[in-house]
């Protein structure tokens, strides 16, 4: 339904990289220290997330109402606002993520990085987060989307067919 509602919002047009500015364009190749810009992004993502996590009472109350949601009511959690929180932060992240992809392949486009939830949901669910909730790690996660990175761009290195590719990236998951 919101991707059908967005193609019509913006007719279908796609944003090329004539119509973006240079400071945007150029962050794809800026550098810090010889590392990525874009690296260094995710790093601080990766850091703050793990601290959250581990560290705040939020991130305890999203594995406690991961696990069991009637138990964290009545342990004093309000998981409504919890949920609305957890829903607020996944939202600024995709916003995050699409600033960053459009500013690395410099195209923006409805249907630019479509099916890719799925690829994600792969990532966590190889770095051992339960799909019912309350078990996991950040760590575990970004593990799980290092190791599908790497076979979806050795794969193809190594003359392997794209039939095979999801193939074996389908067999990883399982």
């Amino acid at each position: 339904i919101y991707r059908g509602a967005t193609f019509v919002i913006s007719g279908g047009a796609w944003v090329n990289a004539d119509q973006m500015s240079a400071d945007f364009i150029g962050l794809q190749r800026a550098a810090f220290l010889g590392i990525p810009v874009l690296s260094w992004i995710a790093l601080l993502v990766i850091a703050l997330f793990f601290l959250v996590m581990t560290r705040t009472a939020l991130g305890r109350s999203i594995y406690a109402i991961g696990v069991n949601p009637t138990a964290s009511v009545y342990a004093g959690i309000d998981v409504g606002r919890t949920k609305f929180i957890v829903f607020c932060i996944s939202g600024m992240i995709g916003g995050l993520c699409g600033y960053l992809w459009i500013s690395r392949y410099v195209i923006a486009s409805v249907e630019v990085a479509n099916g890719y939830e799925l690829n994600i949901i792969a990532a966590c669910v190889i770095g051992g987060i339960s799909i019912a909730g309350g078990i996991g790690s950040v760590g575990g996660s970004v593990l799980g989307a290092l190791f599908l990175g790497i076979i979806s761009n050795a794969l193809p290195v190594i003359n392997i067919s794209p039939f095979w590719q999801m193939a074996i990236s389908g067999s990883a998951i399982i």
